[in-house]
């Protein structure tokens, strides 16, 4: 499900709220995006390039949905903290934050420099950090709030030549635990979206490959790598009402991945 040119908005299952999500110009973040708004919410979407976020927003407008852009680099907190705090401003509220903006580098270990290795922490562990304390704050005065941030399965696993991912992912994870526990006496909550491998511009290159794509597809029990709506509805559920007794939970979205332990027995 997705809005598509000329179609019209329904469902009111986010009717009212205001939701701010980072990534928003393209993949999982862009899907959550149009799916929140086929739900009723105001949607601002934050990115580094205004060009992408304007194009989703677009779709979303012309569904008859409302949509902000907010141009931001959550690895910087002076940036990312202003938007969202001027977003809460011209709406009167915020409602839900998704933290899924990420960044990563690639290589061994010990040909990984410092800076590679803080660069994975400051969008993914920071900018989660900085998103969560801001929308805490805004959520704890007007008396609830939903926070869904995402991880990845390779904060489950240790995954070779990305280490530096794994481990801001991990602690994504972690984090989120006890920021459910702190904002449960303000009816905040707070709950992780663990996605698998999915078709995104992230992994484009990989999956281009044939035979990359289907040893991918061997090691999910699905057979099938998930589409970013996908995980889009995963988060919407957690976002909405639906989800009102559910926080501290992490949730795989990933075609069973995460619970097979994967043996060759030919």
């Amino acid at each position: 499900m997705g809005i598509g040119v000329g179609e019209q908005i329904m469902g009111t299952r986010l009717q009212g709220k205001v939701a701010f999500i980072t990534g928003a110009g393209s993949g999982i973040g862009a899907a959550t995006a149009l799916r929140f708004a086929e739900e009723g919410a105001v949607v601002v979407l934050c990115g580094r390039r205004i060009e992408p976020l304007e194009a989703v927003a677009s779709k979303i407008r012309d569904a008859g949905g409302r949509a902000e852009c907010a141009v931001a680099d959550v690895s910087v907190e002076a940036a990312y903290v202003g938007a969202i705090n001027a977003a809460a401003e011209r709406n009167g509220r915020l409602d839900i934050l998704v933290n899924n903006a990420m960044a990563y580098s690639w290589g061994a270990i010990d040909s990984t420099s410092s800076a590679d290795w803080h660069s994975n922490f400051a969008t993914t562990v920071d900018g989660t950090f900085w998103g969560t304390r801001t929308a805490m704050t805004l959520m704890r005065a007007q008396g609830s709030g939903s926070i869904i941030n995402i991880a990845s399965i390779c904060g489950l696993f240790g995954t070779p030549w990305m280490a530096g991912y794994s481990a801001a992912k991990a602690a994504v994870i972690n984090f989120s635990r006890a920021a459910a526990s702190e904002g449960a006496s303000h009816n905040i909550r707070c709950n992780v979206v663990i996605p698998g491998v999915v078709e995104t511009p992230a992994t484009g290159g990989m999956l281009a490959d044939d035979k990359t794509r289907v040893n991918t597809e061997k090691l999910i029990p699905l057979k099938r790598v998930g589409q970013p709506v996908e995980v889009a509805n995963a988060i919407l559920f957690l976002a909405s009402d639906e989800a009102s007794y559910i926080t501290g939970a992490s949730l795989p979205v990933d075609g069973g991945r995460s619970s097979e332990l994967y043996t060759v027995l030919e």
